[in-house]
């Protein structure tokens, strides 16, 4: 089945597809490999692309895209693209011109969601991770609320379909909902989201405001220098997934995917590797059991791999 059809309605109207492709990579892979595997996700089925300005990847992730439209494959209006405003740009005046930059970058005329990256402002200028002479981030103060009236304008002047949020807890999120005036709610709160750390509360603080979760790190994570603890147990080794996947013939990652999709969580399936970017579509084609879904349940145990991303006192989602 064409996941396409497989999408989960936003609150604003807008549909996105279950399955996500994630076009995130370390450093040390070439740019180019990014177009190269955004163009084999698009042709193995996957409809959602969830890419970021802090990727520095969107002018391929565009061109791949643009790519499969000129050649038939899909088009625009079949293909689900996310882009994420970066911290260094939540000043609201920055925010128009961060997004306008974006789609000159992926050279599209609109994204379909725009989400805030981090609920937290780094130093705006042209460094990503802004630092000082100790090797400090530098922060910025910057009220969330009007970064959000920012987003609010960009949907309105048809630049984003959609707006929302990523790795906000439910109190940043409430600042938003109780916001005076508040035009749009977000559509979505991208978190970090795999079997342990199966973030239920916020799932169903989510679900009680029609957010929708999005699932990253949803196979546990590549262990990536800086990003990543070291010493947590790898996910797709967890002897619960593995004999679930062995029952139903399927791979671990599999298995930790169609968890996700039967729990009602949008789920970014990252992978360089072509052999899985294929594999990864499987994911529609089979059903856990109730007492699978249990057994999963079970193995939550707040392990946070993306835990030392920005070492700030708000505290992840």
């Amino acid at each position: 089945m064409d996941p396409k059809y497989q999408r989960v309605k936003l609150n604003d109207g807008h549909f996105i597809p279950i399955l996500g492709f994630g076009t995130y990579a370390p450093e040390e892979v070439p740019k180019s490999e990014a177009l190269e595997v955004t163009q084999l996700a698009i042709e193995v089925g996957f409809r959602h692309i969830d890419c970021a300005h802090l990727y520095q990847n969107e002018g391929q992730v565009g061109q791949a895209i643009r790519s499969k439209i000129a050649d038939g494959t899909v088009k625009r209006e079949d293909i689900f693209y996310t882009s994420k405003l970066w911290s260094t740009f939540l000043q609201p005046e920055l925010v128009r011109p961060a997004l306008e930059k974006s789609l000159k970058n992926l050279q599209l005329d609109y994204v379909d969601l725009y989400i805030i990256h981090f609920p937290l402002a780094l130093k705006p200028g042209e460094e990503l991770l802004p630092k000082d002479e100790n090797g400090k981030m530098i922060y910025d103060s910057v009220d969330l609320c009007h970064t959000w009236e920012a987003l609010e304008k960009c949907k309105d002047a048809g630049l984003t379909k959609s707006i929302g949020v990523s790795n906000f807890n439910h109190k940043q999120l409430e600042k938003i909902l109780n916001k005076p005036g508040l035009k749009y709610k977000p559509v979505c709160n991208q978190v970090e989201c795999h079997p342990y750390l199966n973030q239920n509360k916020l799932l169903e603080f989510c679900k009680s405001h029609d957010i929708v979760l999005v699932a990253y790190g949803a196979l546990g994570s590549q262990r990536l220098k800086n990003w990543v603890n070291p010493n947590y147990p790898i996910l797709l080794e967890d002897p619960v997934l593995c004999a679930i996947a062995k029952k139903h013939k399927q791979t671990p990652a599999l298995v930790a995917l169609r968890y996700q999709i039967q729990r009602g969580v949008v789920v970014l399936a990252k992978s360089y590797n072509r052999k899985r970017i294929k594999e990864n579509m499987q994911v529609l084609d089979f059903e856990l059991t109730p007492e699978d879904m249990k057994a999963i349940d079970g193995l939550n145990s707040n392990i946070r791999y993306y835990d030392l991303v920005l070492d700030h006192p708000l505290g992840n989602p």
